[in-house]
């Protein structure tokens, strides 16, 4: 594996839970793969989840892990080309990138949309740059349009709580103060499309995912209709994907505080378990009494960040051998 990205880079589902189960029983089982390997996990936007749980996947493995924050341990960097060069960014990825890659084995890159500039977003320019210039292995661990480490746990999570062969899993948009990415609701959207479960994405008009993203999704615009008879509940917000109206990219449509999903939404669904990626804002994505019931998954779900990611990494280790 060279590269992981998108839900067909993980190979077969089955195979890949299968080994995520292995993982999750004995972490340790294969620290011998990462001695003298170093991973750099390189950062531009602020993490807690994705930021620990890589670190801790890379120590089961016996690797060193390397942290670097954009802007902060390092120069600023310019990320486009052939821009002239005479604003607040020192140095080029385009030098930075090979000169990360000579100190490590695999690098694993974190990067948000900008939000402003739907085709440099969509086109994966930063990514792209580190899978063209380190000759590396890459691990996503977000980028402009998708999260395949968070989609992952998530799938892992279903799995271990599912009690149907074929559950229903709803993702729901719902409110936020601010504008934020598609990446979470375009791969979880990806990951659930591949995956054995039937699945509904629901969200007012003006918020459709990319098709790309969406796949064969059922698209209900009424929530209530959406969540009857759900055995998970996925709630996101996204900022508008422009899919329609591309000068909307990146605008916050509605802040309809119908949508926030509280007691009421989950007396609909056959007693759903409740998902989100977190952080959350309680109040506007959930209320206080939906996430802190018992059948909120959100701290599980948050623990198999680390298995999803120390699968990505046995398998990049495993052919470097």
């Amino acid at each position: 594996m060279r590269k992981f990205f998108d839900v067909e880079d993980i190979g077969n589902l089955e195979k890949a839970l299968e080994e995520a189960r292995s993982v999750k029983s004995n972490p340790f089982a294969w620290k011998a793969l990462g001695e003298n390997r170093t991973i750099m996990i390189v950062f531009f936007n602020s993490s807690l989840r994705t930021r620990l749980s890589t670190q801790k996947a890379a120590l089961n493995l016996g690797m060193s892990p390397i942290v670097l924050n954009i802007g902060q341990d390092s120069w600023k960097l310019e990320t486009e080309l052939g821009v002239v060069m005479d604003s607040d960014k020192s140095e080029h990825l385009r030098e930075a990138i090979p000169v990360m890659a000579s100190y490590c084995d695999i690098i694993g890159v974190r990067s948000f949309a900008g939000l402003t500039d739907r085709e440099f977003d969509y086109n994966e320019t930063i990514l792209k740059q580190f899978i063209e210039f380190s000759g590396k292995p890459v691990i996503s661990l977000e980028s402009a349009t998708v999260h395949p480490c968070q989609a992952f746990a998530d799938l892992i999570t279903i799995e271990e709580y599912r009690r149907k062969k074929r559950p229903k899993v709803v993702m729901t948009w719902a409110p936020h103060p601010k504008a934020l990415p598609q990446a979470v609701p375009n791969s979880f959207a990806q990951w659930m499309n591949a995956a054995d479960v039937d699945f509904v994405i629901t969200h007012p008009r003006g918020y459709e995912l990319d098709s790309r993203f969406a796949g064969n999704a059922v698209v209900e615009y009424d929530q209530m209709k959406a969540l009857e008879g759900a055995d998970f509940v996925y709630a996101k917000n996204w900022s508008c994907p422009g899919v329609t109206n591309p000068s909307d990219y990146g605008r916050i449509l509605s802040k309809d505080m119908s949508w926030t999903v509280d007691e009421a939404h989950m007396a609909v669904t056959d007693n759903a378990f409740f998902m989100h990626c977190l952080p959350v804002r309680r109040n506007m994505i959930v209320s206080d009494a939906v996430i802190d019931a018992p059948t909120s998954l959100v701290i599980p779900e948050a623990a198999n960040r680390v298995v999803s990611v120390q699968v990505v990494m046995k398998r990049m280790l495993e052919e470097m051998k």
